[in-house]
């Protein structure tokens, strides 16, 4: 249980920090936030839960495969809040596109790699 404690207060400190620091400079909480973080937690802990390495590598090779479609969201969100949408729409679209370049991004991949 300590274990999961661990990794949960970790992990959520991690996205705290790097909320309070985008507070004082975006470019340093774009900094962080730009960072594998997330990725590199994914794969230590899930090393550790299972001793296997190569489970690890798998997960680092999906990520590979699903950054490119993750900077839509990147894209879109700024544009229209630029363009005067509002927040929680921009943010809603550009989470929408991001999953539809997860699907098409998935689809390519499957038929690739078959």
């Amino acid at each position: 249980m300590a274990h999961y404690l661990i990794k949960l207060f970790l992990s959520a400190g991690i996205i705290v920090l790097a909320s309070e620091i985008s507070k004082r400079s975006t470019l340093a909480g774009g900094i962080i936030v730009s960072l594998p973080i997330v990725s590199i937690l994914a794969m230590v802990w899930l090393y550790r839960d299972t001793g296997d390495a190569g489970k690890a590598a798998e997960l680092a090779t999906s990520v590979l495969w699903l950054v490119l479609p993750s900077l839509i969201l990147f894209a879109i969100f700024p544009w229209m809040i630029g363009r005067g949408f509002g927040f929680y729409q921009s943010l809603v679209t550009g989470c929408l596109a991001t999953a539809g370049g997860y699907w098409v991004t998935i689809e390519l991949v499957q038929r690739l790699l078959k």
